[in-house]
């Protein structure tokens, strides 16, 4: 997909089925590493990342094949456990294989992460959790190894700080681990639950999942298992924003609403009308009245930084002024410039935006940016020789005429009109003075000279030539 063209101007109406969350698919399909037994996944989205995970579980051994919207993978034998950089450079998830291939073959070799967009994803703290379970760790040339000879041990770790998939990829590395791992300040969203019921599935011992305090029993083999990836409630928030600003009515079917907790109360004090006709879905309505609502974004269950973006579009609607606070990310607020284009009246400061909310936003084009998105290919340019970088390009030197002379002649500063002999001054008029048959030049002040011009209709030379002068 190379653009997006929205028409807008037209109400929302009808029935949308949610998609599994690609942050609980990825997961999942690095956990399918852990064993040798056939594993199926149902509702794993088709999306770019999805794809290059796959694309790295087929290049270490693992068999892929989907058919009607369930995927089958089987991981007979671990071939090659490292994740190269031509593969995982445009997906921040690749560290999620760490764990797994180090927990079953005793080794990873996995490619350092690229940058991110929104801000700092740094992997330090997979690679010291991994250490205090008892694995060797190197780096060098851009790549992360990890050796566990004689296999991962039980351990107590604290997080220093809360992270997603760092407790996504410990949690799988202590399910093969010997003994009990217990992981303090650990991630409570909705995903890492996922993770670790689809883990007990395939045998393993995990309790406290959602809690910041996970226990895992280690266990000698995992074996195979089915599994439903949860319904994306990023995207289930992002349609309830859009119904809020333009739907008559919206019904989205297959949603978990106690993963969107904190969207639907701020929702509902913003007045949005939300309904839940039925357990799995929630209908949605335009707003009569868009009140602003301030909000911060934390960590679950608070509200999720992956839904700030489409609460300020919201709030650039609301009768009045509100505020959006940003602790998770250092460089999340990337889409404001975008919504300045279309009208929007919103501020900087730091970590905070004021927005001013108005009636209407005009349409305007926008150019998408980033290392995972497709891009047209460039018309091919000739090449042009490289100038000096340090030497200043001046402007051409003009041109002179040379009329045939090797040597041009010298331009004249200042030009003054040069009178020849040949050139008659006209002045003031004057009463003819009477024929004589030889008159004297007016400007010569010798009598009787002829005039050096020679016969001409001012100074004739005989009679006969004055007669026919005119």
């Amino acid at each position: 997909m190379h653009k997006l063209r929205i028409q807008g101007g037209r109400r929302l109406e009808g029935v949308i089925p949610i998609a599994g969350a690609k942050n609980a698919a990825l997961p999942a399909l690095a956990a399918t590493l852990l064993t040798g037994e056939p594993v199926t996944l149902d509702r794993i989205p088709s999306v770019v990342d999805i794809r290059t995970m796959i694309g790295l579980l087929e290049s270490i051994g693992v068999t892929v094949r989907r058919e009607n919207g369930r995927t089958f993978l089987h991981a007979a034998s671990i071939e090659s456990p490292e994740a190269p950089y031509e593969l995982v450079k445009t997906m921040r998830a690749s560290s999620l294989v760490l764990g797994p291939l180090v927990a079953r073959a005793g080794r990873a070799r996995v490619s350092m992460p690229g940058g991110c967009a929104i801000g700092a994803r740094p992997i330090n703290l997979h690679v010291s959790g991994l250490e205090v379970l008892g694995a060797t760790i190197h780096q060098e040339a851009g790549y992360v190894e990890a050796i566990a000879e004689n296999g991962l041990r039980g351990a107590h770790y604290v997080f220093p700080r809360i992270t997603v998939t760092g407790t996504e990829d410990l949690m799988m590395a202590a399910t093969l681990a010997e003994g009990v791992t217990v992981l303090e300040n650990a991630a409570r969203e909705p995903e890492v639950a996922d993770l670790a019921a689809l883990l007990n599935r395939m045998g393993a011992k995990i309790s406290g999942a959602g809690e910041s305090r996970i226990v895992i029993q280690g266990v000698s083999a995992l074996h195979g298992a089915e599994h439903a990836i949860i319904p994306d409630r990023i995207e289930t928030g992002s349609y309830l924003v859009a119904g809020a600003l333009i739907a008559d009515e919206l019904l989205l079917t297959g949603v978990d609403s106690s993963h969107l907790s904190a969207v639907l109360e701020k929702l509902l004090q913003a007045g949005v009308e939300i309904e839940e006709p039925s357990p799995g879905s929630l209908r949605v309505r335009k707003a009569k009245h868009l009140r602003p609502v301030d909000v911060t974004t934390e960590e679950h269950p608070g509200f999720p930084t992956d839904m700030q973006a489409q609460w300020m579009a919201l709030m650039a609607f609301a009768d009045g002024v509100s505020h959006v606070t940003e602790t998770i990310f250092e460089n999340r607020f990337m889409h404001v410039a975008e919504l300045l284009r279309m009208g929007a009246e919103i501020e900087l400061a730091g970590n905070r935006a004021t927005i001013r909310g108005k009636q209407s936003l005009s349409g305007c084009r926008r150019h998408g940016v980033g290392p995972a998105r497709e891009r047209l290919p460039r018309p091919h340019r000739p090449s042009r020789p490289r100038r000096h970088r340090h030497r200043p390009r001046l402007p051409p030197r003009p041109r002179l005429r040379t009329h045939g002379r090797k040597t041009p002649r010298r331009r004249r500063l200042h030009r003054t009109p040069q009178l020849k002999a040949t050139d008659h001054v006209r002045t003031e008029p004057r009463p003819p003075a009477p024929y004589s048959g030889s008159v004297t030049h007016r400007n010569d002040d010798r009598a009787g000279a002829r005039c050096v011009a020679g016969p001409c209709r001012v100074h004739p030379t005989s009679a006969a030539e004055a007669e026919t002068t005119p």
